[in-house]
């Protein structure tokens, strides 16, 4: 059985995904996103399971900033998990009584149009984490009065439903990703996403337009791209980039090439499977089998063969 570190305490959307992704793991609970892969750097964990984007907020940066950095880490898989936010407070606690809310900021984020139309005079305050919030929130003499935070997270720790279904839109998701040690990839499946960080050598015109000419020409289509400021300085950026496809596809394995042939460092982060199952649309001249008579044609005019 596997050990795997996630972003807790117990209760968190993680912990949901992480039980979801592999039920039988042994669960260790961090209080970071980087204290989750700095455990599986360690050896602590076998791996860990931490969110990297959300469909309303974009891109979870402490995740995309701890991949870049430090000792390489892999993603090895994916999931898509529908987010959905309680008002959690100790049994009795009414709607009107409550003046202190506890959350995450993402979670705050999500729930402003709620918070505006049914607690406006509430104070919102910052947490680790949505089941850090509601760990609080039932310890005694807590000076919060109800939480934000997953359903889950009030089974935990014996809080009751105030109001459930509280964010601004229904249909929220969070990709959460399972990442390890490098070692072996996944096989390709025909419905993959391979992930990359690219550091850029020099900032000049068109620099950005490069490394997109390099998908766009061998039909990879780019599912997410993010840049990051790498600290050295107003405007010096790194980027990440999801594309469709799977390293070992021909297409996928030279646009990757051609990254690392013009850029300072590219980081690869793993070829994986989507959590939607969905294959990607191959362009005309942009198959396996084009990218093997292209280079079959290649060798015999390299060999005098016409």
């Amino acid at each position: 059985m596997s050990k795997l570190a996630y972003l807790g305490p117990e209760g968190t959307f993680t912990e949901e995904a992480l039980r979801i992704l592999a039920p039988e793991a042994e669960r260790l609970s961090c209080p970071t996103v980087g204290a989750a892969l700095e455990a599986v750097r360690r050896g602590v964990a076998d791996g860990a399971v931490v969110p990297l984007e959300n469909s309303l907020e974009g891109g979870i940066s402490s995740t995309l900033d701890e991949l870049a950095w430090g000792e390489q880490l892999m993603i090895t898989g994916e999931l898509l998990l529908p987010v959905r936010f309680s008002l959690l407070a100790r049994e009795g606690t009414e709607l009107g009584h409550i003046k202190r809310v506890i959350t995450h900021q993402a979670a705050h984020t999500q729930c402003r149009g709620y918070l505006a139309r049914e607690l406006p005079d509430a104070v919102v305050v910052a947490a680790a984490s949505t089941a850090a919030a509601a760990q609080e929130v039932s310890l005694p003499g807590s000076p919060y009065d109800a939480a934000i935070g997953a359903p889950i997270a009030g089974e935990h720790y014996g809080l009751v439903q105030v109001a459930g279904g509280i964010g601004d839109r229904d249909d929220t998701v969070t990709r959460f990703v399972l990442v390890r040690r490098p070692g072996q990839l996944p096989e390709p499946t025909g419905a993959d996403r391979t992930s990359v960080v690219a550091f850029l050598g020099d900032d000049h015109a068109g620099a950005l337009l490069e490394m997109l000419t390099e998908f766009s020409v061998r039909g990879v289509n780019l599912t997410r791209i993010e840049s990051r400021p790498t600290g050295n300085g107003i405007g010096s950026y790194f980027f990440h980039f999801d594309c469709e496809g799977h390293i070992a596809d021909a297409r996928v394995g030279e646009a990757v090439s051609g990254l690392h042939r013009i850029l300072a460092e590219v980081r690869f982060l793993g070829s994986y499977p989507r959590a939607d199952g969905l294959p990607p649309e191959i362009s005309k001249g942009t198959g396996e089998p084009d990218f093997t008579e292209a280079a079959d044609w290649l060798t015999r005019i390299r060999s005098g063969r016409f």
